[in-house]
């Protein structure tokens, strides 16, 4: 969750009427949203006891002819690029690329604090007035969001967020906040299609009602149809996955497609899956696009949403091209091709990446604007959805290392106010994060051991990893000392009597930090 600032007057410093507007939606959806919240911690407590996520008994979502109808306007979803709304540039030039879908991020990629979140918040409003710009310096001049029939879709924060400091003495459902704000400032008659919204972190399809009536509720406050607000949604939670076709039909009214959010279900995976010492996930980076637990879903995502006339959307490519490095870019291209082929062979209508550089190739690889008549022949209706990853990948030091460093490097961009930043090569949001820290504490439980950098085994401990910290921050402050101050403090007591942003990082690498894997699940 995030703070408003203590001295918030929110009638007065938010926008004339809207707290009188929030009120009764905050009485009505945020103690279900609370309630949704706790349910998920019973479902990973009953994973971790041996009983994990499975397909749910037949039913009316999965027996009965439905269909939903894919708008016009919605039809071709071949790319949909993201990024931060908190970036003004970005932000325009995502929009100004020719994509023909762009998400504008609350969520993962922009950092959870009240400043980000409200500056993301006037972004997505200026954006969809075509007033957002921002100045290009190189060329001199003012360059503002383009009209044109890219289709605009807007991430809030998930269910799983509380929103502090608006309501006095209360906590907010985030969700609820970000779509308030936004749609209380917006006039629907002015959008070139349908208010649209991407749902991110669902983890049952119970909580699809909670979107449904939230929707609902403010077509109704402008005088819309109950139907108007669209949706498409994430699954990112391994639960979910086993609930796909039954999240489709209770949100049937408004949800135009799945996403498959890769690299939060990764992290998802290792969370339900850490107290199994078979379930061990190989060092990111050596794991292939196509390995079983991810082309599985991949494959029955598409049956599921073709079945009833719906987009399934494949998965973001990490890997970013560079326009200064001519090796890496060619690399990056190559990686992106092959991603996107086999998304549109497992029969998705579309795709994530994040660069305007990467359009045009992942358009290119979906070869109609979408392929929602075709679908695939499955073997099994209720495929194995967490093949063990025994022989895929390497499991190694050098990965932990990398896994380190990364939670440092990102964490520190986010005690800076950056929700994704570009680390070798690789654009990391939150979901980077959540993976190498499950993955570490993963390596710590079951006492993985792997050949040291001196060739004799080493077992990740504990102490191991307050060790590897130490290093790779010291590392980080000897050879990127522009993205860590070398005189960032090393420990608490070095920040006694400051007001030292160096604590929070610090107290990501101290050892209490790792010594109960349940806590860190729940960070």
């Amino acid at each position: 969750m995030n703070y408003a600032p203590t001295d918030l007057n929110p009638e007065k410093d938010l926008p004339k009427g809207f707290f009188d507007f929030l009120l009764p939606l905050h009485k009505q959806f945020t103690p279900p949203q609370q309630k949704l919240a706790e349910k998920r911690g019973e479902v990973l407590e009953k994973s971790h006891g041996g009983k994990p996520p499975d397909y749910l008994p037949a039913s009316e979502a999965t027996t009965s002819d439905w269909r939903i109808q894919v708008p016009d306007w919605c039809a071709d979803q071949r790319n949909q690029m993201t990024g931060p709304a908190d970036d003004a540039e970005l932000t325009v030039k995502l929009l100004n690329s020719g994509s023909p879908a762009v998400m504008i991020d609350l969520e993962d990629s922009t950092a959870n604090k009240w400043e980000n979140i409200m500056l993301a918040i006037k972004n997505t409003i200026a954006a969809y007035t075509y007033e957002l710009s921002y100045d290009d310096k190189k060329r001199g001049k003012k360059v503002v969001v383009n009209r044109s029939k890219t289709v605009t879709w807007v991430r809030p924060r998930g269910l799983h967020i509380s929103q502090g400091g608006v309501i006095k003495n209360e906590l907010l459902s985030a969700s609820l906040f970000d779509l308030a704000m936004i749609w209380y400032q917006i006039d629907p008659a002015t959008l070139p299609h349908n208010f649209s919204v991407y749902i991110p972190k669902s983890e049952s399809a119970e909580e699809a009602f909670w979107w449904r009536d939230l929707f609902q509720a403010l077509a109704k406050s402008k005088g819309l149809p109950r139907d108007y607000i669209k949706c498409m949604a994430l699954v990112e939670a391994h639960p979910l996955s086993y609930q796909m076709e039954e999240f489709l039909f209770n949100l049937r009214e408004h949800c135009l497609g799945l996403n498959l959010g890769r690299w939060d279900y990764m992290a998802s995976l290792i969370d339900f899956m850490i107290e199994d010492p078979d379930w061990i996930l190989p060092d990111r980076n050596t794991i292939p696009h196509d390995v079983a637990f991810f082309q599985n879903f991949r494959t029955l995502m598409p049956e599921i949403c073709h079945k009833h006339g719906a987009h399934a959307i494949g998965g973001m490519t990490a890997l970013f091209p560079s326009r200064t490095d001519a090796e890496l870019n060619e690399r990056a291209m190559k990686v992106l091709k092959q991603d996107k082929q086999n998304e549109a062979n497992c029969l998705m209508d579309g795709a994530w990446t994040g660069h305007p550089d990467q359009n045009e190739i992942a358009v290119a690889q979906f070869p109609f604007p979408n392929q929602i008549s075709k679908r695939p022949k499955l073997a099994n209706v209720h495929p194995n959805l967490r093949p063990i990853p025994k022989g895929v990948g390497k499991i190694t030091m050098d990965g932990t290392r990398a896994a380190v460093r990364t939670v440092i490097r990102y964490r520190n961009g986010v005690l800076n106010g950056k929700g994704a930043s570009l680390l070798d090569g690789y654009m990391e949001d939150l979901a980077t994060d959540r993976i190498y820290r499950l993955m570490i504490a993963q390596r710590v439980r079951h006492k993985v051991k792997v050949s040291g950098d001196d060739g004799k085994t080493v077992e990740h401990t504990p102490a191991v990893l307050t060790r590897l910290f130490d290093e790779e921050l010291a590392k980080i402050q000897r050879d990127l000392p522009s993205e860590i101050d070398r005189d960032t403090p090393r420990s608490p007591q070095d920040c006694r009597g400051t007001d030292c942003a160096g604590t929070a990082l610090t107290d990501l690498v101290r050892i209490p930090w790792w010594a109960n894997t349940k806590s860190l699940l729940r960070r």
